[in-house]
């Protein structure tokens, strides 16, 4: 019979995409957090390497591998030690965005690159949080050491997006898509996966949906903006996707 483990090769140094904050209140918060995007982080890099073809971007794959499970060691012996518990799994989210790279057809360069920018963005503010306003000691010195590595990550990232067409500045530019759309019709209810879209490009793109007074906006533990928008004179509840895709109601 199988036996369990914790993860046997957290990588501590990123947290990915689509959590609903990127602030830990407390030492449980944080290593629940970076475990999980850690172990995303090296599952999706084990992915990406067969199924990329630039090179830069397979050596970055190597990179996040060797980088955090190196973290690993020390953040699984800093739990240990302060008796907090690791998570087992993965959570629903990021589960979702491995089988995407799972079963996606090769090359997946521009999805890969597109996970990995969110997921250091948020991995950078996890950090850095912690770092100054950590409620466990040990654990605030680990946010502090690594976070010059996850600073290291994203500069490389957003590099590497420049080259194979993914615009770095273009996350400065409210009314371009924070991730390739896809052709297909928007589905009956949003689909949960890692969210790029920021609050105002989000906001901007209902309106040019046709909406207006949107507002109330928060990315849930989905990656799924919810809010309130106006049409024909009715207010009502819409969400919008990781995809782009809009969707009216309460799904």
């Amino acid at each position: 019979m199988k036996t369990r483990h914790p993860f046997a090769s957290l990588a501590a140094v990123s947290l990915v995409l689509a959590m609903p904050a990127f602030a830990a209140d407390t030492a449980q918060d944080f290593v629940d957090k970076a475990a999980v995007g850690g172990k995303f982080e090296v599952d999706s890099s084990k992915i990406a390497q067969d199924k990329v073809t630039d090179q830069n971007v397979k050596e970055f794959a190597q990179k996040m591998i060797e980088d955090h499970n190196a973290a690993n060691a020390k953040l699984q012996s800093i739990a240990g030690e302060q008796k907090l518990q690791l998570p087992v799994d993965l959570d629903a989210p990021h589960r979702s965005e491995l089988q995407k790279l799972q079963h996606g057809k090769a090359p997946l360069d521009q999805p890969y690159v597109d996970m990995q920018r969110s997921a250091h963005a948020d991995a950078v503010s996890l950090f850095e949080s912690y770092a100054k306003d950590g409620d466990n000691g040990p654990l605030k010195v680990f946010a502090q050491e690594t976070l010059p590595t996850l600073k290291m990550h994203k500069e490389m990232i957003e590099k590497i997006a420049t080259t194979i067409g993914t615009d770095s500045s273009s996350a400065a530019n409210s009314t371009t898509p924070a991730v390739k759309m896809t052709d297909s019709p928007s589905p009956s209810a949003p689909e949960p996966g890692a969210n790029s879209f920021t609050e105002d490009q989000a906001k901007d793109r209902i309106e040019d949906a046709g909406y207006s007074n949107v507002s109330k906006l928060i990315k849930d533990d989905q990656g799924i903006w919810r809010g309130q928008a106006s049409k024909d004179g009715k207010n009502i509840p819409i969400a919008l996707d990781y995809q782009g895709n809009i969707v009216v109601g309460n799904n």
